[in-house]
């Protein structure tokens, strides 16, 4: 989502907080419960979960493993359920022609340096990139050249848009910031 006013132009970044990251969130956390499950209940020889009977899962060797693997699943989820609350990634790319400023802001992983604040003046941007690769995985990738201090990218990597998407937003970016488009 983007605003964009005579002077100023605001791109939201979403981050973490996708549908996608919510439901393997949850089917991680789900699978891994019952794999904990499976393997407490052939150590304790009860049926904590009616869909395996304990009887058919020993639990030397298999039970000890799904216990592991289920142990293993719980903190990866919680892992993910950590990313998603803590919205890292989320932030915002404010371009200001009265000011003559950029600012983008990224939220990270939290610590010291949580808050990713860059700020650069607008004579100091040589241009828009756009870096297309191709492969088993193709992408297109959208990135702010500025002078001393490389490539900066505007668009996530898992964003998937499409290479003429990717050209229209460049091309406005660019006429916006009245700079030139390369493409790599």
């Amino acid at each position: 989502m983007s605003w964009r006013f005579e002077h100023i132009w605001i791109e939201r970044i979403v981050g973490s907080r996708k549908l996608s990251n919510f439901f393997w969130a949850l089917i991680l956390f789900l699978g891994s419960l019952g794999f904990v499950l499976v393997g407490t209940s052939s150590y304790l020889g009860k049926n904590l979960i009616s869909l395996v009977p304990y009887q058919q899962i020993i639990f030397l060797p298999q039970g000890i493993v799904m216990s592991f693997y289920g142990i293993a699943g719980l903190f990866i989820s919680s892992y993910l359920w950590c990313t998603i609350s803590w919205n890292v990634g989320s932030g915002y790319d404010r371009f200001d022609l009265n000011e003559g400023i950029v600012c983008i802001f990224r939220w990270g992983f939290p610590g010291k340096k949580r808050r990713i604040f860059l700020r650069f003046r607008m004579k100091d941007i040589q241009s828009i990139r756009i870096e297309i690769k191709e492969g088993i995985y193709p992408r297109c990738i959208l990135y702010m050249e500025i002078k001393g201090q490389g490539a900066i990218p505007l668009t996530r990597t898992d964003e998937n848009l499409t290479l003429g998407e990717i050209e229209q937003k460049a091309s406005k970016l660019a006429s916006f910031l009245r700079v030139p488009i390369e493409v790599f």
